[in-house]
């Protein structure tokens, strides 16, 4: 029995997803390195972190512990992006098993929590390389702290990591990924401790291994886009032989009227505190789709309808020019459009969006090469 569906929903074709996460793992084992996929981008819905895990995954990373819940049966170690909260210690040491850190105050509180829960939490230590969100900066600084570590019972230092481009936009490179690297070794020789991970940072780092230029010594990226959208983030790149389009926007039209393209009357600002401009073509065929900024914010989406094009958005309506479709609509068709990872985000986190899951029927002519 077919499911009925509802709209506006996403589709989430899992079986691309673990296409997709099989050929990151098989990229990211040339260079000796273990992917962990992060999951928030899907909100941790159970089923699709499940697709992922089927790709040869065996990490998964979320930023929320609320995510992280949801992935406790499943078959894959658990680790926290964010730095942990003082008030969340408990629940950071009962449902990850690693999480990122950069100070010791928090490092004593999860040692706390561990120690009453009988468990060991495995920690990365966050470096700042320039990009300038969380980690440690100076060297002295990181020495002292890992001194202090060796004394918490329940803490295992298992490696050092680092972020870049999601603030600062700085660029992974050869230059600062290998300060990483000295550091860890560094670790390693003054405390005679192999580090399980050296953490290269994220998607924006996959770039290097498509241009063979990935250091060695990083043994761990924390990968959500390019699973997920099939992307690097650096420079925004398509990988070879992954989908694009494992999450796709379901619209349903609304309206469908005549109008001119130039609003009538003096232009102030829109409801989101811009100043729109309009070009003059003429009266055009609008379509109305229930979809809007409240659902994915100013993040870029695309129809992939052919001729259609979209005009801009309120809160709650996407406004689009059908004059050119190709197929002809009427009140109560719906739209499909791709997605930017930040739609994605905001789409699957939205409780006005619902989800459908999709498999199978995978064909190459999907795939974009």
């Amino acid at each position: 029995m077919e499911l009925k569906k509802v709209n506006p929903r996403i589709e989430i074709h899992t079986d691309k997803l673990t296409h997709n996460a099989k050929q990151i793992s098989k990229m990211t084992q040339e260079y000796g390195i273990t992917p962990a996929a992060v999951t928030k981008g899907f909100c941790a819905i159970p089923q699709v972190a499940a697709a992922i895990v089927a790709g040869d995954i065996g990490i998964l990373a979320d930023s929320r512990i609320e995510n992280l819940k949801k992935l406790r049966t499943l078959n894959a170690r658990t680790m926290l992006l964010r730095l942990p909260m003082i008030s969340q210690a408990e629940t950071v040491v009962k449902y990850a098993n690693i999480s990122l850190n950069s100070e010791i105050k928090t490092l004593k509180a999860l040692n706390q929590a561990a120690n009453i829960q009988g468990r060991t939490h495995q920690v990365i230590l966050m470096i700042d390389l320039g990009d300038l969100r969380e980690g440690i900066m100076d060297d002295f600084e990181l020495m002292a702290m890992i001194r202090q570590i060796k004394q918490l019972k329940n803490i295992s230092l298992v490696g050092l990591g680092t972020n870049l481009t999601c603030f600062g936009a700085v660029i992974p490179d050869e230059k600062n990924l290998g300060r990483l690297i000295d550091l860890a070794q560094k670790i390693e020789k003054d405390t005679g401790q192999s580090l399980e991970f050296v953490s290269g940072g994220n998607s924006s780092s996959v770039y290097l291994m498509m241009e063979k230029r990935m250091p060695k010594g990083i043994t761990n990226l924390r990968i959500g886009e390019s699973i997920l959208m099939g992307t690097e983030s650096a420079y925004g790149k398509k990988i070879p032989d992954m989908y694009y389009d494992a999450f796709q926007l379901v619209a349903e039209i609304v309206e469908i009227r005549e109008k001119p393209t130039v609003p009538i009357g003096q232009i102030g600002m829109d409801a989101f505190g811009g100043k729109p401009t309009f070009e003059d073509r003429g009266m055009r065929k609008r379509a109305i789709v229930a979809v809007g900024k409240q659902d994915f914010a100013t993040h870029p989406v695309k129809c992939i309808e052919p001729g259609v094009d979209i005009l801009g958005s309120s809160s709650d309506h996407m406004i689009l020019d059908i004059t050119d479709a190709e197929k002809k609509y009427f009140i109560g068709s719906e739209l499909k459009f791709t997605l930017s990872y930040g739609a994605m985000l905001a789409l699957t986190t939205s409780p006005y969006i619902s989800t459908q899951l999709v498999s199978g029927g995978l064909g190459q002519e999907e795939r974009k090469q």
